[in-house]
């Protein structure tokens, strides 16, 4: 069953065909009004939201299709203690397809083992958030019809913000793109992120300046700094307000360049900006609703199938990520992948180390 965790794992041809379904859809949705009648897709909100879930909601309503879920864990049974596994188990008994945003690394990859109905991965802590990266590409792709050849620049929080880990992951797809990362030192890209950069040979300049590498770019994708994601509030308030793009600011830039952002935004871009013909971010949210009515047609087509048997996992390693879904979920298998710098969680892709089994304690 194809689970979509992270976007990158699709082969393009894959996305290509999803890209070309999304823009049949953009030009005639009425086509489409129908296709998912009689599907149920169950959508399951740990953490708040409101493009992503809307989005999702609308696109399976404009498929003909009808949602069930929650958007406050307070209200379910994950309040009394019932695990991701058991939750997963009972809803894909319900839905066709599930979507699911959970604060935890690693939450959608441990949920789809134990679900017998595609998992879409909405955004899981500051890890990945594979359907922003299928919005992300359906833009550029419409308004500049290649993602290739071309000098983007990510700036915010690059540590925290999983729109980015995402988006860099998947242009790893195209030739000749120059990335600009435009970060104070303690927001820059986790070392996850910068080892796959180096592995797979992409030109990535790390800088701390907005300014000075504007006039150069065709992509300027800004991201908001994850106020949720620090440890304090001290912390946040350093950092608040390092960035703001304003008119000013963009004199300087080439009269084609997108400006972007997953939204929402705080104060990282001035109202000032929102007339100009470059600001695309709302049109890419927008798109984004065409982008999930894509996904979900393809997905739906799936039905349901039983899992296969739960790998047995490496009971000596443990995740060294105090975030990550095995630390709240204790029966989940130790599963690792090997990378050139070691052994890695395959939840939440950081290093783990040696432990001793609690059942050995």
């Amino acid at each position: 069953m194809r689970h979509i965790n992270d976007l990158s794992e699709l082969s393009m041809e894959e996305f290509q065909e999803l890209y070309r379904l999304t823009s049949n859809i953009i030009d005639r949705p009425e086509g489409y009004a129908d296709a998912c009648r009689g599907k149920v897709l169950g959508s399951l909100f740990y953490e708040p939201s409101t493009r992503t879930n809307l989005s999702f909601s609308t696109a399976m309503m404009r498929l003909g299709g009808s949602v069930v879920g929650f958007s406050d864990p307070r209200s379910t049974s994950t309040a009394k203690g019932e695990s991701l596994k058991d939750t997963f188990n009972m809803v894909s008994s319900y839905a066709d397809l599930i979507v699911m945003r959970n604060p935890r690394e690693g939450a959608a990859k441990a949920a789809s083992l134990y679900s017998s109905v595609p998992v879409i991965n909405a955004g899981d802590g500051g890890h990945l958030h594979p359907t922003q990266t299928l919005t992300d590409m359906v833009t550029i792709l419409r308004l500049r019809g290649s993602a290739g050849n071309m000098k983007i620049g990510i700036c915010g929080d690059l540590k925290y913000g999983r729109t980015v880990h995402s988006l860099i992951k998947f242009l790893q797809k195209y030739k000749n793109v120059q990335f600009y990362l435009i970060a104070p030192r303690e927001l820059s890209i986790p070392e996850y992120i910068r080892r796959f950069m180096v592995e797979h040979k992409m030109q990535f300049f790390e800088v701390s300046g907005l300014e000075p590498v504007i006039p150069m770019l065709d992509v300027l994708y800004m991201t908001r700094i994850q106020q949720e994601r620090f440890s304090s509030e001290a912390e946040y308030r350093s950092l608040k307000g390092i960035y703001c793009l304003n008119a000013r600011k963009l004199q300087e830039a080439k009269p084609e360049l997108l400006v972007m952002h997953p939204l929402p935004r705080v104060d990282e871009i001035a109202q000032d900006v929102d007339d100009d013909p470059r600001a695309v971010y709302f049109e890419q949210a927008r798109f984004g609703m065409y982008a999930r009515m894509a996904l979900l047609l393809t997905l739906s087509k799936q039905g349901h199938r039983r899992p296969p048997k739960t790998p047995a996992g490496n009971p000596y390693r443990c995740c060294t990520n105090p975030k990550c879904i095995t630390k709240t979920e204790p029966y989940l298998p130790m599963l690792t992948v090997e990378t050139s710098e070691g052994e890695c969680c395959a939840y939440c892709d950081k290093p783990v180390e040696k432990c001793i089994p609690r059942s050995e304690e």
